[in-house]
């Protein structure tokens, strides 16, 4: 058979499963909400069956927290148990306490999020070494703050990492390769920015603004932008897909995109006063969590990435400040990953209720549970989980590249094997 029949019959196959799978789940009752030992029981079959070594998990209702435990391990070689003091790595969930700490900025009117950075920093962004790349590029001076909070400069993810598809390349320049403003594309680079522009031109320190904040006004004791000796009596080790062990980076410098260190019981502190709104005023968390960009690439990454579908029209899943947005069967939502060698994180939260989940892990594997663990503690959410590239582990067909070119509304079922 030629490849094209092949592309056929794979697209035949998972066609039909997806149709079986949506027709048997529609049959079926709306699932309830676990709670207790039951959740319990849940988390640790989901990993046990996806090969997750540990797991952290906070529910919040109605701004509240109502389930924390950690389960699993936090070392394996040294049978060291995961608690919910134990320090994790957030990788981006740190992109979305940044913004929300930006947003103060705006509360106190020291911020316009629709100025120019041009007008924001004391000389030209290309004067700075660090931007010196964009010297022939004026587009720079179209770049707003919000442009930079909602992914939408133009950046790729990072300079290193060319959207070209060729690999790290430590000389990379960086480039503008949309017209900023122009379409959504997760960028790191441009989370940075924000951090620099924060900096240089408005003479706020991150690191404090994120200490004063968020971390005091939490209660967020063992959380940091970067490592703390006291964070290593109780640390996470992180696992890749294979359970290799990876160790826990300790990054000494301040990164806005995801330098933070954390707990799962700190930063369920943060998102249940994130959900209430503390810290800011209405009109800034309304702002927060206003639509910027609409998204219609198929997956978040490659970021740049050409290709598009409506497949997520249906909940109107868009970019805002510093987290993604869509609407749900629940009504408005909110959601943040982070992802990185050997971790995994989510927090998603339901606007009009105040109910959140936090997922917080020490292995690649992590994401493959997600959708499980979201249904399971919030009941249906329509989270566009393959758009996020959070395959389920018993699925492994919807990692096959021809899976991008199906349909593939957010809500269409997928039952796991129990």
């Amino acid at each position: 058979m030629g490849s094209s029949g092949r592309f056929s019959s794979v697209c035949k196959l998972l066609l039909s499963s997806c149709l079986l799978i949506a027709t048997a789940h529609a049959e079926e009752a709306t699932p309830a909400r676990l709670r207790g030992e039951a959740l319990d029981k849940e988390v640790a079959r989901l990993m046990q069956a996806a090969h997750v070594p540990g797991l952290a998990l906070a529910v919040i209702e109605d701004g509240k927290i109502v389930h924390l435990r950690a389960y699993g391990q936090r070392d394996v070689e040294k049978q060291l148990p995961l608690t919910v003091d134990t320090v994790m790595y957030a990788a981006s969930i740190t992109k979305a306490a940044f913004a929300y700490a930006t947003l103060s900025l705006v509360d106190q009117g020291k911020l316009d999020l629709d100025t120019s950075i041009a007008k924001l920093l004391p000389k030209p962004l290309p004067d700075y070494d660090k931007y010196a790349d964009l010297a022939d590029d004026p587009r720079w001076r179209l770049i707003t703050p919000r442009m930079l909070l909602s992914h939408s400069a133009g950046f790729a993810n990072f300079r290193y990492f060319p959207p070209d598809g060729s690999g790290y390349d430590p000389n990379g320049k960086l480039k503008i390769y949309a017209a900023p403003g122009s379409r959504f594309a997760y960028s790191g680079e441009g989370i940075n920015l924000m951090q620099f522009v924060l900096e240089n031109g408005r003479d706020v320190d991150v690191a404090t603004l994120m200490q004063k904040q968020l971390f005091d006004r939490f209660g967020m004791r063992r959380t940091s932008m970067i490592w703390r000796e006291d964070f290593a009596d109780n640390l996470a080790i992180g696992y890749d897909e294979n359970g290799k062990a990876l160790g826990h980076k300790q990054r000494g410098s301040v990164r806005a995109a995801g330098s933070m260190d954390t707990t799962v019981a700190d930063y369920a502190q943060l998102l249940a006063g994130m959900v209430r709104g503390d810290g800011l005023g209405a009109k800034a968390h309304a702002m927060w969590l206003t639509p910027v960009q609409r998204i219609r690439s198929v997956q978040q990454f490659p970021t740049l990435d050409t290709a598009t579908t409506t497949d997520n029209d249906g909940i109107k899943l868009s970019y805002a400040l510093g987290v993604a947005v869509y609407q749900s069967p629940q009504g408005p939502a909110w959601f943040k990953t982070g992802h990185d060698d050997g971790t995994n994180n989510l927090a998603l939260c339901l606007e009009k209720s105040r109910d959140c989940v936090l997922i917080m892990s020490n292995s690649s594997n992590g994401e493959s549970i997600y959708r499980y663990l979201v249904d399971a503690t919030l009941g249906p959410t329509c989270y566009p989980w393959f758009w996020e590239n959070d395959i389920p582990y018993d699925h492994p067909e919807w990692r096959a590249p021809e899976a991008r070119k199906l349909p593939h509304p957010p809500c269409a079922p997928v039952r796991h094997a129990s």
